[in-house]
Order: C-alpha cells, then sequence, then structure tokens
C-alpha cells in the first residue's frame, strides 16, 4: 500500500490509524501542540488518545524539537500515564515528520503534530500539507531507521549544534 495524503487526510486517515495502534506508535515532529480530535460529538485532547493506548500497554515514542507551549504543557499535566510512561526526547535538529504504527504502516510528509497541521482545523484554517502512507518494507525500514537513529542519539557525538540542545539524548 502507497497512498497519497493530503490536508485533513491526515486527520481522518493517519490519525485514525495512530488511535488504533495495539503495539507501537512512534511519533517524530518538529512542532507539538494542543491538539485535539473528535470522539463523538465531543472534542478530545490527543494526549489523551496517546494515554489511552498507554494504558493499554502500547509503547509510545515521541521526537519534537522544541518546548510545546503552555496549553499542550496543561492538557499534557492531565494526563499521569504521560508523566509516567511516555517515552520522549528533544532534538533542536528534527524536522522529520515521521509516524511510524506497529511497525507496519508509516507516514512521511510535512504535517507536524498540530492542529493545523494535522487537519483538525476548518478548511480556512489549516495548513497545506502533504505526505504519503505505506506499509512498502523498503520505505518503512527505512524511516524506522531514521527515526531511531535520532532515537539512539547516534547522531549527537558529532552534532554541531550542541548549544541549542537544552534535553541532550546522550
Amino acid at each position: 500500500m502507497l497512498s497519497f495524503i493530503s490536508d485533513s487526510d491526515h486527520y481522518t486517515t493517519v490519525l485514525d490509524l495512530a488511535s488504533k495502534a495495539k503495539h507501537t506508535l512512534w511519533i517524530g515532529t518538529a512542532d507539538i501542540k494542543d491538539l485535539y480530535i473528535l470522539k463523538g460529538k465531543k472534542e478530545k485532547p490527543f494526549l489523551g488518545v496517546i494515554s489511552d493506548l498507554i494504558g493499554k500497554g502500547v509503547e509510545v515514542r515521541l521526537i519534537h524539537a522544541k518546548e510545546p507551549g503552555q496549553n499542550f504543557r496543561d492538557d499534557f499535566d492531565r494526563y499521569p500515564n504521560l508523566i509516567q510512561h511516555l517515552e520522549r526526547v528533544m532534538c533542536p535538529r528534527v524536522h522529520f515528520k515521521i509516524i511510524i504504527i506497529d511497525m507496519e504502516i508509516c507516514y512521511i510528509g510535512s504535517a507536524n503534530l498540530t492542529g493545523a497541521g494535522m487537519g483538525m482545523k476548518a478548511d480556512t484554517r489549516r495548513n497545506f500539507e502533504s505526505g504519503i502512507l505505506t506499509d512498502e518494507p523498503q520505505i518503512l525500514d527505512a524511516a524506522i531507521e531514521e527515526f531511531d537513529k535520532v532515537w539512539r542519539g547516534s547522531e549527537c557525538q558529532k552534532c554541531k549544534r550542541k548549544d541549542f540542545c537544552s534535553d541532550p539524548i546522550v
């Protein structure tokens, strides 16, 4: 499977698949904000979905480039599972947007984990975003390795941006 994803497809397809992860969910994003999703007729922070996944035993890893804003931090603090079990690292050089679901399918594209990026906002307020959703082994393996090399800190020793790194991985 290889699908082109654009605009609100990020919300209706990518986030829907992410919310159904059974074993692992890896999210890499440059920017992260207080993203909300619809559950029935109510809005729920996507952080609540992540907390629910962690409660079901899903390993969730998050790489992001900068500290999120106060609204995100306030939502984050409402979910003890996140405080205790979310695996998170920050790398100011991360600009990729990769979501890997159960090591079986991945999204690679332009959308940050924000309402405007993932398409939750109205048509006239969201960003124009695009990417691919695939389970093609060659692409999936490359995306997993790209995420994991940052996660492992394999780039940290030779990084020329250490002065900007407030939370070094290694």
